[in-house]
């Protein structure tokens, strides 16, 4: 499967390698060369060479080169047939495929894309002129994002309304739906899926539009943010906000920073570091680890990652050893996002970035220097505290590195804080750290914890058949926690409301991240669930009445495991379920 030859080579034909070159490097001519600065390699007089005849380059310095698409995958990072598609829609060359299914996938894109760059730029233009979005631009403002900074990122402005969007660019009800940009309501009229929000748009790694973040205004009603749901082109799981712009300088640095917030993106550039990278509404997944592998290999996480304690650190150090990454985490400030510490302390920002430690060190030196080493009980305290964080580390090697720092900074003996670390109760809490691991998995608290985070996203799957809703909770602490959320207006609400232990689950799940997409942890649910009730059904019943009772939710179950065709799965199920309830009520 592949681009047709004849298609690559009018590509070929029809693109300047040095106009292509001059997006990114400074070229002077010499002779019949132009000659810059190598955009792959660090250096101070210019070893990069384009022959525009040709349409060829070579770097004498770091002995790379190639023509135009090979500089193009090199450049974006890219494959072969991805260059290919960048520099065509460039020069407007529509390619054709060796595959006729493959073909027809990627028209369906380009029409997804397509609809998704005119959104984009009419959100922007509302954003700058519309007589409505006065208060959006006076947000931005007092943010620090000024009329530059707009333009540059082109964020976006969508009115308060039910369908400006969908009227003005006139798309087809199934590209409306296809690209997240609307829903047909009860009536089957198109209708916006964003409302009275400030709107960034998400590229993916190759600079396409394919999603916004959308944030409420301060004292509007709503949850904060909301993103674009999961589509055709758009995975939040694989998709990180501003790679788009930071990845040549990620490449060029060899280390990319993750933080929380298009902001803070937008602040990390102000402040002269241009390669961090945001997740969109999500936890860091190993599929976002994978993705910044190919541009570089230390991450630099800019957000509290000490706050999600155990879970946290036995992912990450499994990532390292998988992806071969170093996880590092820069100290910020208590309270102070990157972005606000960008407009009060851009250099400050800079040096965070810049001292950044290994992600066990870090936890080992916020440990130390919040105990009180002034006394030997409090170093000895504060000894025993660090154990636990060193035992999570997998590495024998590694945890003795920082016992010894640990015993020199407490005026402890090592060999005893070593025995200390083989003893039995290290192995409790080893297994303490993988059941932790195991209870973050349980689907009902993961669901939880969407209905805290995210519930515009879940709570349309969880309310399809409200009947058949309870019957996904099993554990009873679980279902009251639930209650207490579905019969209140938010999380705090629902906390006041809730039995002690409910509220109790509540209030941890709220400061927990969620680490999955809502339509997979209910297709879960509703899978155990559904085979419950078909055990329960087969309980005494006669051979001849099993395969007539049970065989349309087993046939349903199998389209739980496909993405295009699981929500369906689960609204056939849920009714399914809701019908079990309604028979058992009438009995």
């Amino acid at each position: 499967m592949g681009i047709l030859d004849e298609d690559v080579q009018r590509v070929r034909e029809a693109v300047n390698l040095r106009e292509i070159v001059s997006q990114y490097v400074q070229l002077k001519r010499v002779g019949r060369r132009w000659v810059g600065l190598c955009p792959f390699h660090a250096e101070k007089s210019g070893s990069f060479n384009v022959n525009e005849e040709n349409g060829l380059w070579k770097c004498f310095g770091c002995q790379k080169g190639g023509d135009t698409i090979s500089f193009v995958r090199e450049i974006e990072q890219l494959d072969f047939v991805g260059a290919v598609e960048w520099l065509a829609s460039r020069c407007g060359i529509g390619l054709r495929f060796t595959e006729k299914g493959e073909d027809e996938g990627r028209r369906r894109r380009g029409v997804l894309l397509d609809a998704m760059t005119k959104a984009v730029a009419w959100y922007h233009e509302r954003l700058l002129h519309g007589p409505d979005a006065g208060e959006a631009r006076g947000y931005l403002r007092s943010r620090g994002l000024d009329g530059d900074v707009v333009r540059r990122y082109e964020i976006g402005w969508a009115p308060d309304a039910w369908d400006e969007l969908a009227r003005a660019l006139r798309l087809p009800d199934d590209v409306l739906v296809d690209t997240g940009l609307g829903f047909l309501n009860r009536g089957g009229r198109p209708t916006d899926a964003f409302r009275g929000r400030v709107l960034f748009p998400i590229y993916d790694a190759s600079g396409d539009p394919v999603a916004f973040g959308g944030r409420i205004l301060p004292g509007r009603d709503g949850p904060k943010y909301k993103n674009s749901p999961e589509t055709a082109i758009y995975s939040k799981s694989k998709v990180l906000y501003g790679l788009n712009w930071a990845k040549t300088d990620i490449v060029h640095e060899d280390e990319a920073i993750v933080c929380e917030g298009y902001t803070d993106v937008i602040g990390f550039a102000a402040a002269g570091v241009p390669r961090a990278v945001a997740t969109c509404g999500t936890a860091l997944t190993e599929e976002h680890l994978r993705l910044l592998k190919r541009f570089a290999r230390r991450i630099v996480l800019a957000f509290d990652a000490d706050a999600a304690g155990q879970n946290a650190a036995a992912k990450f150090y499994e990532w390292e050893k998988k992806l071969d990454l170093e996880v590092a985490v820069a100290a910020m400030p208590d309270g102070v996002d990157p972005a606000d510490l960008a407009r009060t302390d851009p250099a400050a920002l800079q040096a965070a970035v810049k001292g950044a430690m290994p992600f066990l060190g870090f936890r080992v030196n916020r440990v130390l220097g919040g105990g009180a080493l002034s006394s030997p009980e409090g170093r000895a305290r504060a000894a025993e505290t660090v154990l636990d964080v060193i035992r999570e580390h997998p590495s024998e090697l590694v945890r003795d590195q920082y016992v010894m720092e640990v015993a020199d900074r407490c005026r402890l003996d090592p060999n005893t804080l070593r025995a200390r670390l083989r003893a039995p109760g290290a192995a409790r809490v080893r297994e303490d750290v993988r059941r932790a691991v195991v209870t973050r998995d349980n689907h009902e608290l993961e669901a939880l914890r969407h209905l805290l985070h995210s519930p515009d996203e879940i709570d349309p799957l969880l309310m399809l058949e409200p009947r058949a809703t309870e019957a996904l909770f099993v554990d009873d602490r679980n279902l009251a926690a639930f209650r207490a959320l579905a019969s209140t207006a938010n999380a705090q609400d629902a906390i006041t409301a809730a039995d002690p232990g409910a509220a109790e689950l509540l209030l941890r799940l709220a400061v927990e991240e969620t680490e999955s997409e809502p339509e997979e942890v209910v297709a879960r649910l509703v899978r155990e669930a559904t085979l419950r009730a078909v055990t329960e059904l087969t309980r005494g019943a006669r051979d001849a009445e099993v395969g007539l009772i049970t065989r349309e939710p087993l046939l349903l179950l199998g389209g739980l495991a496909e993405a295009d065709s699981r929500r369906a799965a689960i609204e056939s199920l849920l009714l399914w379920l809701g019908s079990r309830s309604e028979d058992a009520d009438d009995r």
